[in-house]
């Protein structure tokens, strides 16, 4: 199969790649982005800075567009400490850590501030601990603004998505909010979204508007509905093996690194969507505003379905919605 043989390929690479050396010690980091993408440029910035920061001790190699596998197929090489490091988003996550599925609730975050504070914080910092029995250590949280709907037609109430084809993520939140939205959720690998929404096989999806541009899903997609539905961070992941290996002194590097790197991540996002929504519309895409009002209202059994999960991710959600009372952008 396809990832037993990315397993053989990475065994090899890990052999060299993650033995310690005198003067440097390389982590390989994929990912299923462009390199042009703004969370590309993060990563690498995140590794400059723990190279300067561990006087070239530790070296991130950050690699593009899915190269060592799908965002899944990262996961599961991370947690087998074949691969080193993985960008990984909360959606997924909840899979492998349920922890994140509090960050997956519809209209959680009140703003990009109230999301922000709240993931730079000790609240982000408890959510990326939490997997280290589960073979992963989280480092990161690049915010990547709120999602919404794309497709053939505009989505301007839930009504309109009966009977549509809605592509998402494999995450249970994402099946269960498009379920409660009125949609058919469609679990699909983001590399084939474009083939299907050019022939059909999915009627829309719901991303950041960046989706319309880097992977030219404009080109395939009508109408792009801003009802901001969630704000999904990505999530830098790093294997047990490596992670603990490190000294203390270098954890300490890492994380500062890391933090930086989420400080320059939302700079450059902000600058990066402004230009985005313009080649949106350059591009033949309608965008429309909707009342979110009744999507808000919709989606509100699943506070109760992911609160009775479990007592500490219906804690995590109280405490994220009592930080939010400090902000008034909603």
């Amino acid at each position: 199969m396809k990832i037993f043989s990315k397993i053989a390929l990475m065994t090899g690479v890990a052999a060299v790649a993650f033995a310690a050396t005198a003067e440097a010690r390389t982590l390989r980091l994929n990912h299923n982005n462009p390199p042009d993408h703004p969370l590309h440029i993060s990563m690498e910035f995140m590794g400059e800075r723990l190279s300067e920061l561990t006087d070239g001790a530790w070296d991130i190699q950050v690699f593009p567009n899915g190269q060592l596998g799908n965002q899944r197929e990262s996961m599961e090489l991370v947690q087998s400490c074949v691969l080193d490091m993985a960008k990984s988003n909360a959606s997924e996550l909840e899979a492998f850590e349920p922890t994140y599925s509090a960050l997956n609730l519809p209209y959680l975050f009140l703003s990009e501030d109230h999301q922000f504070d709240v993931l730079t914080g000790d609240i982000g910092q408890e959510i990326l601990d939490a997997s280290h029995d589960k073979g992963f250590q989280g480092v990161a949280f690049l915010l990547e603004g709120a999602r919404s709907f794309y497709g053939n037609k505009p989505i301007n109430t839930p009504a309109d998505l009966q009977g549509m084809k809605v592509r998402v993520q494999p995450s249970p939140s994402a099946i269960r909010m498009v379920e409660l939205l009125g949609g058919s959720p469609t679990p699909l690998a983001y590399g084939e979204l474009y083939s299907a929404l050019q022939q059909g096989v999915v009627d829309a999806a719901e991303n950041n508007p960046t989706a319309l541009t880097t992977v030219r899903h404009g080109e395939v997609a009508d109408y792009f509905s801003l009802d901001e539905h969630t704000m999904i961070p990505s999530v830098v992941v790093i294997s047990n093996c490596a992670w603990d290996s490190m000294s203390d002194e270098d954890k300490a590097a890492f994380q500062q690194a890391a933090q930086e790197a989420m400080k320059f991540h939302r700079g450059q996002w902000d600058e990066i969507v402004s230009k985005t929504m313009g080649e949106i519309e350059e591009m033949g895409v309608t965008v429309n505003t909707v009342d979110k009002a009744p999507f808000i209202e919709a989606v509100q059994p699943m506070y109760e379905e992911v609160k009775g999960s479990s007592p500490a991710v219906a804690d995590l959600v109280d405490r994220i919605q009592a930080a939010g009372a400090d902000y008034s952008d909603n």
